[in-house]
């Protein structure tokens, strides 16, 4: 998988205002938990975050505090509800030796039946939380949609991937290929010329 290098500098848990005043000052305060790691207060540079917040991928985030780096990936992220800037950031420390659940964005491969006959495809789900041991994790999950037909789906559960576990809930549904008005009178103009055929035989 990827990985992100993000600065951070080591903050003491102060009052709301010294948290208002750290915003104001475009630091976005942070924390750092999980696997045995006590509780790492930080802030993180607001323009640093830019490549990390607002992008489909995902990333093993390296946190450099006070020179010493941290393997972690983002576990929760509040926005202000008007700006959309991050107010906090959870971050969860990564063992190697122990297996990792993450969201992982999907790749569509290949040319639908179902879209070459004239139907649409829908997309209605762009990642999958997969489990699996930190080096095994991919930067991407491919999906293959060439032999998706006409009203058909692809749900999580018809989904595998070599050395990892989904965690996506199986009755999950991926992508679609919805019927349109065009590839229904297609269908109804050639069932028609069929059985006209038929008659003339």
């Amino acid at each position: 998988m990827k990985t992100f290098a993000l600065k951070g500098t080591a903050r003491t848990v102060g009052k709301k205002a010294d948290i208002k005043a750290m915003r104001r000052n475009q630091q976005v305060p942070c924390v750092l938990y999980g696997n045995n790691t006590e509780n790492i207060h930080f802030s993180v540079d607001e323009k640093e975050l830019k490549n990390l917040l607002y992008t489909p991928n995902t990333y093993i985030v390296e946190i450099d505090i006070d020179g010493k780096t941290y393997p972690s990936v983002m576990r929760e992220i509040q926005f202000h509800p008007l700006t959309e800037k991050a107010l906090h950031i959870d971050f969860y420390a990564v063992d190697e030796a122990k297996p990792l659940a993450v969201d992982i964005p999907i790749i569509f491969t290949g040319n639908s039946v179902g879209v070459r006959a004239g139907g649409r495809l829908n997309i209605i789900t762009r990642k999958l939380k997969v489990q699996a041991m930190p080096k095994d994790l991919p930067d991407t999950l491919e999906v293959d949609i060439s032999e998706l037909g006409l009203g058909k789906n692809i749900v999580s559960g018809e989904l595998s991937f070599e050395n990892l576990t989904i965690i996506t809930p199986k009755t999950t549904i991926i992508c679609a290929v919805k019927t349109t008005r065009a590839a229904t009178a297609d269908a109804a103009a050639a069932a028609s010329a069929a059985a006209e055929a038929e008659k003339k035989k």
